[in-house]
Formats: C-alpha cells, sequence, structure tokens
C-alpha cells in the first residue's frame, strides 16, 4: 500500500540468518524465513550466502524490489550456493526505497567478506557518516546499515576477530540495532543494549536459526532455543555458541518497542518471553474495562485489531464476530489512486459484511491511528453497511511524538492526536465515540517488561537527536 493510502505505520525490517553445520545449501531455508517475516517490510528484499569450505570471498547475492515470491524464484535460489546465509526483508524509515538500499549489504575487504542485515534506526548515524566520508570512504547506499558496516570492516582490521568488531563498532553506534552479519565462518547476531528490536534463536537439526520473530522458526521446522539478550552479541561457529554480554545494561532500564506487542510483530511470535498474541488479548480486555459501552457487536479492524477485538469481547460478554473481508492479495498498490480516482485504497484492501453489521450498535477495534485517514473511511463503511452505530477503540494511546528508532511515524503536525481532544478526533473520523488504551496500562500488557513508550509520552530511553534524522542523506 502506499503510505499516503493506507494510514498504518512501517516498520523498518526483519532479518534472518542460518549456518548448516552439515553443509546443506541454505537459500531455500532462509526464503521462507524472510516469508514468515515478509508484514515486517514488503519494499525490498535480498539473500547472500556463503561457502564455509570454500574461499574466503566467495559470497553470492541476489536482491531486488519487491515482495519475496517476486524476487526470488526456483532457479534464482538454486543458483545460490552455500551452507551459510543472511536474509533481510525492508521498509525505509531512513533511506529511500530504492534498488541500492536492499539489504543483506555486502561488503569486501582487507579480511575477507562481510554480510550485514540491519533492522533499526541509528540516531547517530549522520555523525558517523561524516566521519567516515572524511577519511575516504565512499558510500554506495542511503541507509544508516551501511554505516554499521564500514565500522565493522574498519575495526576488524585491527581486532582478532569479527566479534569483537561488532563489540568495538557497538560501542560507536547509537540507537535501536538487531544485526545478522554473516562472515566466512561465523555468523553473529547482536542487539542494541535496550533490546528496542527483537532477534532469537532457533535450532533446526545440526543447524543454528537467528531471526527477528520466532514465528519464522516455527516456519522452516526449527526449535526455538532462546532470545538474544538487549546488548548481547552471539557469535554461532561450529564449536556451538558463545555469548558476550559486556554492553548488556541493567534489566529495568531496557526499552523495548511496544509496537512490536501492539501492532508490528505477528501474533504467533513471542518476544522477550511474552505472547504477542496474549499481550493484544489483554489490550482489549483493558479496553473493556476502561472504556465501556452499550453495543450489539465487537469486531477488529484486520489484522492486528482482531485480538484486541476478541480480548474487549470475552472480558465485556458482548458478542464477537467478523465484519471486514480482507483481500489476502493485496501486499502493495502499485496504481496509486489518484485524489479524482474512486478506487478507495481501503477499499481495495476491506469491505464489509453487510449482513454482520446491518442493525447493529458495532464496537470497532483497530491497533492506532496515526493520520486519521484510514480510520473515517472505515467507519462511513461500517456505516454504509448499516452499523446504527459505530464506537471505536484503540487499543494504543494516541500518538503525540516522533520515533527515531525505526517506526515511521510522520511528523507531529500529521498526526490527528496533535492539538486534539479525543472528542475533537472522534468527530473528524465520525465515530459515536472513541476510546484509547491507557499509557498506565502498555507495561501491564506485556507483563512488566521494560518497554519504550516515547512515540506516546515523548520520554524516550536515551537523548533523541535535536533534529529529524529521518531520510536525512537524500536531503
Amino acid at each position: 500500500m502506499s503510505r499516503e493510502n493506507f494510514d498504518k505505520l512501517g516498520e523498518e525490517c526483519g532479518v534472518f540468518g542460518i549456518y548448516d553445520f552439515d553443509g546443506n545449501d541454505v537459500a531455500s531455508t532462509i526464503y521462507y524465513g524472510l516469508f514468515a517475516l515478509q508484514h515486517r517490510g514488503q519494499e525490498s528484499c535480498g539473500i547472500a550466502v556463503s561457502d564455509t569450505n570454500g574461499p574466503k570471498r566467495n559470497v553470492t547475492s541476489q536482491k531486488g524490489m519487491g515482495l519475496c515470491n517476486e524476487v526470488f524464484t526456483p532457479d534464482s535460489l538454486q543458483a545460490l550456493k552455500g551452507d551459510i546465509g543472511v536474509g533481510h526483508v525492508r521498509y525505509s524509515t531512513a533511506g529511500e526505497s530504492v534498488p541500492e538500499n536492499a539489504q543483506p549489504l555486502v561488503l569486501n575487504y582487507v579480511k575477507g567478506t562481510l554480510g550485514l542485515a540491519h533492522n533499526g534506526n541509528l540516531i547517530n548515524a549522520i555523525e558517523l557518516r561524516e566521519e567516515l566520508e572524511k577519511t575516504g570512504a565512499i558510500f554506495q547506499t542511503t541507509i544508516d546499515s551501511e554505516v554499521i558496516a564500514y565500522h565493522i570492516a574498519r575495526e576488524r582490521v585491527n581486532t582478532s576477530s569479527i566479534e569483537k568488531a561488532v563489540a568495538r563498532a557497538m560501542q560507536k553506534i547509537k540507537g535501536a540495532y538487531s544485526l545478522i552479519v554473516m562472515s566466512p565462518r561465523k555468523l553473529i547476531g547482536a542487539r542494541d543494549p535496550y533490546g528496542f528490536k527483537p532477534l532469537c534463536i532457533g535450532k533446526r537439526d545440526n543447524a543454528y536459526v537467528l531471526a527477528s520473530e520466532s514465528c519464522a522458526l516455527d516456519t522452516i521446522g526449527a526449535e526455538f532455543i532462546r532470545d538474544v539478550n538487549p546488548g548481547e552479541i552471539v557469535t554461532i561457529t561450529k564449536d556451538g555458541i558463545q555469548s558476550d554480554c559486556d554492553l548488556c545494561i541493567p534489566k529495568e532500564k531496557t526499552a523495548r518497542c511496544i509496537f512490536e506487542y501492539i501492532y508490528f510483530a505477528r501474533p504467533d511470535s513471542e518476544i522477550d518471553g511474552v505472547g504477542v498474541y496474549h499481550s493484544r488479548i489483554q489490550a482489549g480486555r483493558y479496553l473493556a474495562q476502561d472504556s465501556p459501552v452499550e453495543a450489539d457487536l465487537v469486531v477488529g479492524v484486520p489484522e492486528s485489531g482482531n485480538a484486541a477485538a476478541l480480548g474487549y469481547s470475552l472480558e465485556s460478554g458482548i458478542p464477537y464476530g467478523t465484519a471486514f473481508v480482507k483481500n489476502g492479495y493485496v501486499g502493495r498498490t502499485f496504481i496509486k489512486p489518484g485524489q479524482s480516482s474512486r478506487e478507495s485504497s481501503v477499499q481495495i484492501k476491506l469491505n464489509v459484511l453487510k449482513e454482520a453489521v446491518k442493525g447493529k450498535r458495532v464496537i470497532m477495534i483497530d491497533d492506532s491511528i496515526v493520520r486519521g485517514t484510514t480510520s473515517d473511511r472505515i467507519v462511513k463503511m461500517l456505516r454504509d453497511a448499516g452499523a446504527t452505530e459505530v464506537h471505536v477503540r484503540i487499543s494504543s494511546p494516541p500518538f503525540l511524538w516522533p520515533c527515531y528508532f525505526g517506526t515511521d511515524i510522520p511528523e507531529r503536525e500529521q498526526l490527528i492526536a496533535y492539538n486534539r481532544s479525543i472528542n475533537e478526533i472522534c468527530e473528524v473520523i465520525g465515530a459515536d465515540s472513541l476510546g484509547y488504551l491507557g499509557e498506565e496500562r502498555l507495561s501491564q500488557m506485556v507483563q512488566g517488561l521494560p518497554i519504550c513508550k516515547g512515540c506516546f509520552t515523548g520520554e524516550y530511553p536515551m537523548k533523541p537527536p535535536t533534529r529529524d534524522i529521518r531520510g536525512n542523506f537524500e536531503r
């Protein structure tokens, strides 16, 4: 969907890596892992593989614009030979949506090759990039992931191992990142000290896997071992897994992105010991407790609103139903309907079951309202289908602040909640009533796990940049 037409947040990326100690080719496994992570990014994707028994500079890769099933074919996967590899699906929050910015990045340097996939956003990427450019570095992309790759490569020249180079680079970079780094004989996973972005470890037969979400492990038949801890670097070699926790901070200071649980992650994933589905059910229960209303039916806006709607129904006793049929084939809209066009991108993606809502008072649960351009259309669709009342409940607090850590939240002036009361927002979207999840409920829905909620409160776990850094390299 074009961002202008479908008023949803975009996530930064999904990463996946595997090292098969038996020497089996891993490209097709990476493909299915990325397929499971497709919800995290639909703009571009890529796979890079290497043979750990072959020459050190022998990395083959393929990447392109589009979905996994558009970029890769059975023949192209067959050509990617290697027992170690890394993959990536991308949604751009910093860096244009162009082929050059697709990942994984592959660098050839004095010590061999480096393949890198990154999920997140750095807040000091501009300064680090300028510093590198002054010493002769030439950049081929406009993404901060290339800044990370350069720093790892530079540090590797002066250290005894790739994992030590990653650790040194992590001392320079600030912000949100889950990294998977492929060197000629090692697979490394690293998570920023705050743990903004998820990363987990799995095992299948004699192969180890790193992935953004546990649902990707399920897809390839791997067993979930554990999450990579915030600040931890894990190194996977034929000797097993080594862990470096020197950069870890006290657990109470960590700050996972709460939107993984509200919206980004697939409901069948578990992140840092908390099930995503369970957290959404809880959010719906809290909404029913805090914002009750008399109605005949509770419905969710697919997909992320469905579990919260079920939670609302379970708590309130109001029947849960299906009001929307989703077109499962709309990954993105290539032909963007213009202002004068009759085709609404919302109606291309969703249609209302008239017989389900006609003559009923409906509670509609959604995960967020960003600009409000979608919510008013969906409310109108329900009314046009015969709903007598439409009460909107949102399973997150109102957005009031930008995000600098990899979530595509627009500037404050574009946020519907900026300088508007809840009653005013309700009027704009045309609902009979509107209720948001209370900010104090966020920690409860993830069982007390330390979280970042800066987009709601303006209070960030680390000092934010003094200017909007998103997309800065193109300016």
